[in-house]
């Protein structure tokens, strides 16, 4: 499924340019995505632009702490959780926008969730909302997961 998404990201510049999804079905499928697949990234695909779609039009914002559940907390992994704080604090997600990545991240049925899949999801719901993280968080989005690999500061 996350190798559709991410050929969606990468295939058309804006959600809008995406053709009809039965049309992006056989689009998929000519380019040799397995049905199965297709059918579950296009479900999840429009269960996070309907969400996304009534985010954009909330008028709510919060400034508390996002306490999580134990089964969220399990099902996401410390490393997604810090992500996701990580995200929230460089003002690259909203409150709403993280608890739509931690629905779509949930929804997968995935403990814990890898943090590449989680950083697909970030990239998705962005896209489907037409913004683009600039270019240092695109790094962080698409750069390595590989912990054993050191960051440097400068």
């Amino acid at each position: 499924m996350f190798d559709i998404l991410v050929y969606l990201y990468e295939t058309y510049y804006r959600p809008d340019a995406c053709p009809e999804p039965a049309a992006l079905a056989r689009k998929l499928s000519a380019v040799g995505f397995d049905d199965v697949e297709i059918s579950e990234a296009l479900l999840w695909l429009t269960d996070l632009t309907e969400m996304a779609g009534a985010e954009q039009g909330a008028s709510w914002s919060s400034s508390g702490t996002r306490f999580y559940l134990e089964q969220e907390y399990d099902a996401l992994g410390s490393a997604a959780v810090g992500f996701i704080q990580f995200l929230e604090s460089a003002k690259v997600l909203s409150a709403m926008q993280r608890e739509i990545v931690v629905e779509r991240a949930l929804a997968l049925k995935e403990s814990p969730v890898g943090l590449g899949k989680l950083k697909i999801i970030v990239l998705m719901l962005l896209w489907s909302q037409g913004k683009e993280p600039d270019a240092l968080m695109f790094d962080d989005l698409f750069g390595s997961d590989d912990e054993q690999v050191p960051r440097l500061l400068h």
